[in-house]
């Protein structure tokens, strides 16, 4: 990982005018502190005062230290799978409520992002899952998510009916209304909500939940991270394959969506007193004490 932040480009949520005062002050911050500082060219959008340098996302993965995204966990996510090349670490600013990605208060962001480029902070890398559609031996799609892949039935509301493989080897047929292949971080995403495990950041690990499956045994199952999942399109009923819920890809009867472990990690900042189990706490309810 690059050290040493003397350039950090700022990239703020889209469509959001609402960041350009926060991101214009934490640049005027960052500039006092000795920074050079860039923004990417749909944030500049939103931002009035040009004065600092428009950057691609290419070019920021190939030249800035750090990227400080200010919007929510969905712009970290997106942010995320274009960097991920780059081996550019990635610290999130929330505008709304703390994420999971994103846990650092625009409240706390100057004294946070100070005490970070003085060194006080932690690293958290974080998988990604690569995904190729193979359609009739030739490669129709090939997509990197940091949540999920899933593959999902369609509008006309049929079960569809899927054949799963890990390392070649046949697990089920699965009818269902879908089925997610989960990294880590997207274990507290549609995976949790489908039922699946929560599965903690540092783990090199895939999990497989079924959505609404017809067969009541189909359950979540967990997989190392050096795994090979094979999902064949039996039966389509109009689905669809889904890459962090931003990216999609009609399916065929005949279909192959190949998931695997991406090479490349994602490196998360938080600030030093980060409790990964205190956010878990906050963010779904959690007892707040402990038991006597």
């Amino acid at each position: 990982m690059k050290t040493g932040f003397r350039h950090i480009a700022l990239i703020g949520k889209h469509r959001s005018p609402e960041i350009a005062k926060p991101l214009i002050e934490l640049a005027q911050f960052l500039e006092r502190r000795g920074v050079e500082v860039s923004i990417d060219p749909i944030t500049a959008e939103h931002v009035t005062d040009h004065r600092r340098e428009v950057l691609t996302l290419e070019q920021i993965g190939k030249r800035a230290d750090l990227a400080i995204v200010i919007g929510g966990d969905g712009t970290m996510l997106n942010i995320a799978r274009t960097l991920a090349p780059f081996d550019v670490p990635l610290a999130g600013v929330n505008v709304g409520r703390l994420g999971f990605l994103t846990d650092v208060s625009i409240d706390t962001m100057f004294d946070t992002v100070g005490a970070m480029l003085d060194g006080q902070y932690m690293v958290e890398p974080r998988m990604l899952v690569a995904a190729q559609v193979i359609r009739g031996g030739a490669r129709i799609a090939d997509m990197i998510a940091f949540n999920e892949v899933a593959v999902n039935k369609g509008a006309e509301g049929s079960l569809i009916e899927l054949e799963v493989r890990i390392d070649r080897q046949f697990v089920y047929n699965l009818r269902a209304d879908g089925l997610i292949v989960a990294s880590p971080t997207g274990s507290t995403a549609y995976a949790l909500s489908s039922g699946g495990p929560i599965l903690h950041p540092s783990l090199s690990v895939l999990a497989l939940v079924p959505v609404c499956p017809h067969t009541l045994s189909n359950r979540p199952i967990v997989v190392s991270g050096s795994s090979t999942v094979e999902i064949l399109v039996l039966t389509a009923a109009d689905a669809r394959a889904h890459f962090d819920s931003h990216s999609n890809c009609e399916l065929e009867e005949g279909d192959l969506i190949v998931v695997k472990r991406c090479p490349n990690l994602i490196r998360v900042l938080h600030p030093s007193s980060h409790d990964y189990y205190h956010m878990l706490r906050e963010k779904l309810g959690w007892s707040e004490t402990p038991g006597h």
